[in-house]
């Protein structure tokens, strides 16, 4: 006899969003501990279907010892598609990719149906004035403790969401971003970041950009818009970057999970 098995402590729900047309899966992990204080951290992790679960065991088990770890006990939110993998793979490049007058295709992609993109403004105002102002209103959040992660696409969508609009989070976790995405356009917005001079919170706040040492010309990418960052260089803002030995595309996340969540924390 087989049963159903639950993840404990979490919970999960359908979210329709007005502003992208699109019913989003919603999973939440909820700490066992009372909230401090302040309320929990926050993990928002996009594409939930691959990633929640993973992100939602680093902090369970590595807040056992939070001393040590600097991971301390978080709601994690996996922000999921729903759909076979083609449904979900041209899902993800509509929500994940910014607007533009014209793309750019690199050879891989110009006879792949990927299916519409240019959706992230839409994205980002489903985030911001419907799922962030949910989690709010039901769980005990830290505000000043709210950290996005993606990876891939979803990383690219990370990058942008800090240059576009760069007080929502306090952290930015962007794991093998593509940062290749037309034309490699997300440097310009991160020019433009730079020279109109965004303000930051009083509060540092911090990038991690991880990528890993097999995945070809994306830890070129990553380098250079890291050696940007740098050379802009802004007080409030941390930017941190790493290679992961010896990691793919497909291995690279379960071997930097820790390493960004604890960004959160140190």
């Amino acid at each position: 006899m087989t049963t159903q098995v639950e993840l404990e402590h979490t919970e999960s729900w359908k979210l329709e969003s007005q502003y992208t047309g699109y019913t989003y899966d919603i999973k939440v992990s909820l700490p066992r501990e009372a909230a401090p204080e302040k309320g929990f951290p926050v993990y928002y992790m996009l594409d939930g279907n691959s990633y929640f679960q993973l992100g939602r065991d680093v902090v369970k088990l590595q807040s056992r010892n939070a001393p040590k770890t600097f991971i301390a006990p978080a709601i994690v939110i996996g922000i999921g598609h729903y759909g076979s993998d083609e449904e979900v793979s041209k899902r993800r490049f509509y929500d994940f990719t910014p607007p533009a007058k014209q793309y750019v295709y690199p050879d891989r992609l110009k006879n792949a149906d990927i299916g519409p993109h240019g959706g992230a403004e839409n994205f980002l105002a489903f985030l911001e004035l419907e799922l962030m102002p949910a989690i709010n209103k039901k769980y005990n959040v830290d505000q000043y403790k709210q950290a996005l992660f993606g990876h891939s696409l979803s990383g690219l969508f990370v990058l942008w969401t800090l240059f576009t609009r760069t007080k929502l989070f306090q952290y930015y976790l962007a794991s093998s971003p593509s940062i290749w995405w037309n034309d490699h356009e997300v440097l310009t917005y991160a020019e433009q970041f730079y020279h109109k001079g965004q303000e930051l919170t009083a509060d540092k706040q911090k990038v991690l950009i991880t990528v890993g040492s097999e995945e070809s010309f994306m830890v070129d990418d990553a380098a250079i818009l890291f050696s940007k960052l740098n050379e802009y260089a802004l007080p409030n803002l941390e930017v941190k970057h790493y290679v992961a030995p010896n990691e793919n595309h497909a291995s690279v996340v379960p071997t930097i999970m820790s390493r960004a969540f604890r960004v959160l924390n140190c």
